[in-house]
């Protein structure tokens, strides 16, 4: 220890322990600094979790909400703008259907006992249609009927020539009729009313096709018009379905069978 105290040398003890001083003041120096950086870096993690603070599970919902309610409008939009479109070309397409055959659609609740009436204005083209190149055929929407269900009918008239040509096909020269073996059962023109003459030009190798009646399953008679009428036989009973414009039939009818 005497050492210690009374430093050895060539110097003087003072010389000794200004040195003894620096060495001992930069190792608290170094100590210092370490103890700083320490004290920063710990500072340093607890002010970042701090800033930013985990999102609270209300605030999670409000946003997934508010994304959700985004993609369901966006959704809705486009689902409308579809809709829109679709409208749009079921209107082009049913007047471009009704300019093409120039046959008017019957008034809504239109039953059977009455014809559908063309629609006027009709501009003749080519030559009047001659009988041998008209074709009539009986149209059903079924071949067989349930006990409830009522036949809807209708009629094709067909241009067999290349050329086009006119013919009158209003509601007053439209004849359908039902039958059963030989009796008559039912007749469009049994109690028809108002009608009306069309002159329809069609092109060659052109069908047209008559909005579609419903017809009750009764048997009709002029008689009957402002009355009740009697259900026909059904149980599968079958019937025929046969047309005409003006002295053109229907080479054939369309058989059908009610249940």
């Amino acid at each position: 220890m005497s050492s210690f105290r009374n430093p050895v040398g060539s110097e003087t003890p003072a010389v000794y322990w200004r040195r003894r001083a620096q060495v001992g003041g930069a190792l608290l120096v170094v100590i210092l600094l370490i103890v700083l950086v320490v004290v920063l870096i710990v500072h340093g993690r607890g002010s970042g979790a701090e800033a930013a603070p985990a999102p609270s599970a209300s605030a999670s919902r409000t946003a997934s909400a508010h994304r959700s309610s985004s993609a369901a409008e966006r959704a809705a939009a486009r689902a409308a703008a579809a809709d829109a479109a679709a409208n749009a070309s079921a209107r082009a397409s049913a007047a471009a259907t009704a300019a093409a055959t120039a046959i008017a659609t019957p008034e809504a609740g239109a039953t059977a006992g009455a014809t559908s009436a063309p629609a006027a204005g009709s501009t003749k083209n080519g030559a009047t249609c001659r009988k041998s190149q008209i074709t009539l055929k009986a149209l059903t929407d079924k071949t067989q009927y349930g006990p409830t269900e009522e036949p809807k009918i209708s009629m094709s008239i067909t241009n067999t020539a290349s050329t086009s040509c006119h013919m009158d096909l209003g509601s007053s020269q439209q004849v359908l009729t039902i039958t059963s073996g030989t009796e008559t059962y039912w007749s469009s023109k049994d109690c028809q009313t108002g009608g009306t003459d069309q002159d329809i030009t069609i092109k060659g190798g052109q069908t047209l096709t008559t909005p579609a009646i419903t017809w009750d399953r009764t048997r009709s008679s002029t008689s009957t018009c402002d009355s009740s009428r009697p259900s026909v036989t059904a149980g599968g009973a079958s019937y025929h379905l046969s047309v005409a414009v003006g002295n053109i039939t229907s080479a054939t009818s369309t058989q059908f069978v009610l249940q």
